[in-house]
C-alpha cells in the first residue's frame, strides 16, 4: 500500500544561470566574470529562500553558444527555468536567436559583483569589467523588444530582499514546469447547467500543458472493490493513529464498516492514480456510479500528498491546486480547495466562511483533524467519512481560474484567515474563516466584475507574489485584489485588459 507524497523536492529541481559577455575585454577581464559569477551562484545557492539549485554555466560570448545553452536548458527536464546576467556588455544582438528557443521560464538578474564601490581604486579597468549597469539595459531591451515574459529581480545577491524574489521566482517556475506534461483524470463530468466550471480543454493543453481527459465513475469502483482486505486493515490504523476518530468509527463502533469503506475509496484511488500518472483529478456528486460515499476523506488525504482536486468536475481548479502545491512544497501552510459559502455582516467585522461540500485540505492546519461522519443530504449515496478541522490564522491569497472565451482568466484575492469567531458545533465539514483586502465590499464587487469563479485554491503556503510569476510565466492574464484595489480602478483594469489581451493574440 503506498501513501507517497507527489510534492516534489524542488532540491532536485535546477535553474541554470548564464553570464553575458564578450572576447572584446581579453582573457584575464573574462576570468574575472567567471570568477565573480560563479561568486553570484555561490551566494544564491546558500540563501535559503531558494529552493532549487543554482547550477553556473561557463560565460557566453556568442550568438552560436547562447543559442545552444537555450536550447539544451529548454531541453532537459531537470530544468525549471534560467537566469540571466549581463556582467559587462553582452551586444544584445546575439542572444535574440537564443531567447527565441527558450521555452523555460526566464528571469532577468540586474545585479553586480560590488555592494559598495572602491571609490578610491576605480580605473578604466575596473569599468570595462563592471559594466552591468549599461550591459543589463542592452539586454533588457531586446527582451522587451521580442515581448520575452519574465521576471526581472534588482540588487546584490547577498541582500534577502533579492533572495526572496529569485526564491519565489523559482517556485513559480516549478510549479508551471509541473503543469507541463500533467495528467488530470476526470471521474464524471461537470455539475450540470454550471457555467464557471466548464472550459476548454484543448487550450488549456496550449496553455498550461495539462493533458484533461474523463474516465467512467465504475472503473474507478473496480478498483475500490479489489481493494484487499489486508490493506484495508493497514490504512484503517494509519486513520486511528493519524486522526481523532469518533466512537462510531473506532474498529468497534456501530458504524466502523464505513470507515474501512473509505479506506477502499481511497486504496481505489490511489491505484488509479499512480497507474496512470496522474497529479490530479475530479469527482462529481452527480455520477457516482457504483461507489457507496462520495469520497471525502480519500479525496482530503490525497491532496494532502500533494494532487490536485476539483469538486463538481472542475478540472481547472484541480490544475491550480496541484501548481500551489509544487510551488510551496517545504513551506508551512498549504493549499486547498474552498468555496466561499456565506457572509459575516455585522459593519466593522464583515469576513467569508469558506468551506465545501467534503474536501477540505488538512495540509491548511496544524491541529489533529477529527475524523467524522455524517449525512450530506447530496448524492443519494451513503454517509460519508470525513476530516473536520478550522484553517489555522494567518496570511493566504485565494485564487480562481476562469475561462473567458477567448482566454484564460486567474483573480487572485489577498486574505487574512482568522480563527473562527464562535464554534460551529453543526457544520460538520473542514471550513476556514477570512478577511479579504481591502474590505469585504470591494473584495466581492471586484470578484464579481472579473467573472471570477466560485471554487478556489485557498493557499496560506506561497503568497501572492508566487501567483503572479506563475501568470507572467504562463503567460496568462491575472487581476489582483489587494490592499490598493478601488472598485473604479479594477473595473477599469478589466476594461483594458481586454483590450490588451485581444490585440496581444493577433489575427
Amino acid at each position: 500500500m503506498s501513501t507517497t507524497s507527489i510534492i516534489p523536492d524542488l532540491a532536485t529541481n535546477e535553474v541554470w544561470f548564464l553570464t553575458g559577455s564578450q572576447d572584446l575585454y581579453g582573457d584575464d577581464t573574462l576570468r574575472q566574470v567567471a570568477e565573480q559569477s560563479q561568486e553570484v551562484v555561490r551566494l544564491l545557492n546558500a540563501s535559503s529562500d531558494i529552493p532549487v539549485t543554482v547550477v553556473w554555466k561557463p560565460v557566453l560570448k556568442s550568438s552560436d553558444a547562447i543559442r545552444r545553452a537555450m536550447l539544451d536548458a529548454t531541453t532537459d527536464d531537470s530544468v525549471v527555468g534560467v537566469i540571466a546576467w549581463m556582467h559587462t556588455f553582452s551586444p544584445a544582438k546575439m542572444w535574440i536567436h537564443g531567447l527565441d528557443a527558450l521555452r523555460k521560464p526566464f528571469l532577468h538578474l540586474h545585479t553586480q559583483a560590488n555592494i559598495e564601490l572602491p571609490w578610491a581604486e576605480i580605473d578604466f579597468d575596473f569599468m570595462n569589467l563592471n559594466q552591468a549597469a549599461h550591459g543589463d539595459r542592452e539586454f533588457g531591451y531586446i527582451a522587451s523588444r521580442m515581448n520575452v515574459p519574465r521576471k526581472t529581480v534588482v540588487g546584490h545577491a547577498s541582500n534577502p530582499a533579492v533572495t526572496a524574489q529569485v526564491g519565489t521566482w523559482t517556485r513559480a517556475a516549478s510549479g508551471w514546469v509541473a503543469t507541463q506534461g500533467m495528467k488530470l483524470a476526470r471521474f464524471g463530468d461537470n455539475m450540470r447547467n454550471v457555467a464557471v466550471t466548464e472550459g476548454d480543454k484543448t487550450e488549456a493543453e496550449i496553455r498550461f500543458g495539462v493533458s484533461v481527459n474523463t474516465w467512467g465513475v465504475n472503473e474507478l469502483v473496480e478498483r475500490v472493490d479489489a481493494a484487499a482486505d489486508a490493506d484495508v486493515d493497514a490504512l484503517v490504523t494509519v486513520y486511528l493513529e493519524s486522526y481523532d476518530v469518533v466512537p462510531e468509527l473506532q474498529p468497534d463502533g456501530a458504524r466502523h464498516e464505513s470507515l474501512r469503506y473509505g479506506a477502499r475509496i481511497e486504496l481505489g484511488l490511489r491505484s488509479f492514480l499512480e497507474e496512470g500518472g496522474f497529479t490530479a483529478f475530479t469527482t462529481s456528486f452527480e455520477d457516482l456510479g457504483g461507489l457507496r460515499q462520495l469520497p471525502g476523506l480519500a479525496v482530503q488525504r490525497l491532496m494532502a500528498d500533494g494532487y490536485g482536486f476539483g469538486g463538481e468536475g472542475d478540472w481547472k481548479t484541480a490544475v491550480l491546486i496541484r501548481a500551489a502545491k509544487v510551488m510551496g512544497a517545504g513551506l508551512p501552510g498549504g493549499a486547498s480547495l474552498m468555496e466561499d459559502y456565506t457572509y459575516n455582516l455585522v459593519p466593522g467585522e464583515e469576513s467569508i466562511l469558506g468551506a465545501h461540500m467534503l474536501e477540505i485540505c488538512p495540509s491548511l492546519t496544524t491541529k489533529k483533524p477529527s475524523l467524522e461522519i455524517h449525512a450530506l443530504g447530496i448524492g443519494g449515496r451513503e454517509d460519508p467519512v470525513r476530516l473536520v478541522f478550522d484553517t489555522d490564522a494567518g496570511a493566504g491569497v485565494v485564487v480562481a481560474l476562469s475561462d473567458m472565451r477567448d482566454r484564460f482568466r486567474l483573480v487572485a484575492n489577498v486574505v487574512e484567515v482568522v480563527d473562527l469567531p464562535a464554534p460551529l458545533p453543526h457544520l460538520p465539514v473542514a471550513r476556514a474563516v477570512w478577511k479579504p483586502a481591502p474590505d469585504l465590499a470591494t473584495s466581492a464587487t471586484a470578484w464579481l466584475t472579473a467573472g471570477a469563479a466560485h471554487h478556489t485554491v485557498l493557499s496560506t503556503a506561497i503568497g501572492i507574489e508566487a501567483w503572479e510569476d506563475f501568470a507572467e510565466i504562463a503567460r496568462t492574464e491575472l487581476l489582483v485584489i489587494d490592499e490598493n484595489t478601488t472598485k473604479r480602478s479594477f473595473a477599469h483594469e478589466v476594461k483594458w485588459n481586454s483590450a490588451y489581451y485581444r490585440l496581444a493574440q493577433g489575427i
